[in-house]
């Protein structure tokens, strides 16, 4: 059982603001969520309208009350633009407590997402008590699947998700720096 939050944390890392999402992200947001390489191989593999981009914003931050922790926005410290989100999900009937990520494409491989992920790994587990913390990976998804090796993971097993197969990666109690 996790320790309910009252508030959602605000994280910075060297080059990184993890915090809630904010209606002034929409734009930059939906954005992203419209870009079809960027939402390849999230949910059901294609990219989606600003309605819904706006509706998974109210979910990532509608998750913080109900299960204490959640999804952050990702900024760029330098210029404060929204790059991406990183974080935790498990809603009801999700095969466990989940750490995802998503970036902008001119953000990939900058090393944005494992920053990212190391940060909410480190306050999951010390804030909210996370344990038994998965990555769900489409299996053709080769940068998350590097993304969530160099944090520690090892491939658990695959499973059919939303349709589709899933590997499920299984985060180390204690992720290497």
């Amino acid at each position: 059982m996790l320790r309910a939050m009252s508030s959602i944390p605000t994280i910075a890392t060297e080059r990184l603001t993890l915090r809630p999402f904010a209606t002034a992200d929409l734009d930059a947001y939906a954005a992203m969520c419209a870009d079809a390489e960027v939402m390849r191989h999230i949910g059901d593999g294609g990219p989606v309208g600003r309605d819904v981009a706006w509706r998974q914003m109210a979910f990532f931050l509608g998750h913080w009350p109900l299960r204490g922790y959640g999804m952050w926005a990702i900024e760029l410290r330098a210029s404060g633009r929204l790059i991406g989100r990183a974080g935790f999900i498990n809603p009801e009937g999700w095969p466990g407590l989940e750490l995802g990520w998503l970036l902008a494409r001119d953000a990939w491989g900058q090393g944005y997402a494992t920053e990212a992920c190391r940060a909410a790994l480190e306050s999951g587990r010390n804030q909210f008590g996370a344990q038994e913390i998965i990555s769900l990976i489409r299996p053709a998804n080769v940068r998350s699947v590097a993304v969530a090796q160099r944090l520690g993971a090892t491939l658990g097993r695959e499973i059919d998700f939303l349709g589709q197969p899933a590997l499920v990666y299984v985060h180390a109690d204690r992720p290497p720096r």
